[in-house]
């Protein structure tokens, strides 16, 4: 008898849905620079590497991000379907800013800071021209998070308000809390769309 037989009625009844997402795989041109950019980025260590593929984990899973050898692939660029970005959670908005302080010491800048409402997040491209969104939630309860979807405030701002990161960071160590910090239109530049909204990014 298999495990999917000896299940009971009841169980077959609700959704069936994935524990974890386990990797995201990139075909590259340049794959060094591809590798070497996410490992600075999420200080990961290399797992495996051939000539066609390499492994890279930032955690306790055997491999997070693997990265294909396609030096043939054209350029991507903005006028491609696919997808748009991915996101990575943190657990402190503290743990977001000392990764911008860390990346901006070698060069890694981020190419859109902004609080969307429910979360406080920095939009990074990698050398390939593929987005990444580091972001933390701005409430403790996700009850809260969601509640935001439905507010007016959002209906007539889905997109957020944008901010001026060093600032952040200088609240940050001059002691600001938590709250502080996430608080909708803390150190706002005056943007509130994204580019995605004005101009093709």
């Amino acid at each position: 008898m298999t495990a999917l037989q000896a299940s009971s009625p009841a169980a077959a009844t609700q959704p069936i849905v994935p524990v974890k997402m386990a990797h995201l795989v990139y075909r590259c041109a340049n794959r060094q620079a591809m590798v070497d950019w996410y490992r600075q980025v999420f200080q990961a260590r290399l797992v495996f590497q051939d000539e066609v593929l390499a492994f890279i984990s930032f955690d306790d899973e055997h491999h997070r991000l693997a990265f294909f050898n396609m030096p043939e692939l054209p350029a991507k660029t903005d006028h491609m379907v696919g997808v748009h970005h991915v996101a990575y959670s943190y657990q402190t908005i503290a743990q977001v800013l000392a990764t911008y302080e860390r990346l901006k010491g070698v060069g890694i800048l981020p190419s859109w800071s902004i609080n969307h409402g429910p979360t406080t997040s920095l939009y990074y491209r990698d050398p390939e021209g593929n987005d990444i969104e580091l972001q933390v939630d701005n409430f403790t309860d996700p009850a809260d998070a969601a509640a935001v979807f439905q507010s007016e405030i959002f209906r007539q701002n889905p997109i957020g308000v944008e901010f001026d990161a060093d600032a952040l960071v200088a609240h940050w160590r001059a002691g600001a809390s938590d709250a502080q910090l996430c608080a909708l239109g803390t150190c706002a530049t005056g943007q509130s769309l994204g580019p995605q909204y004005r101009s093709a990014p």
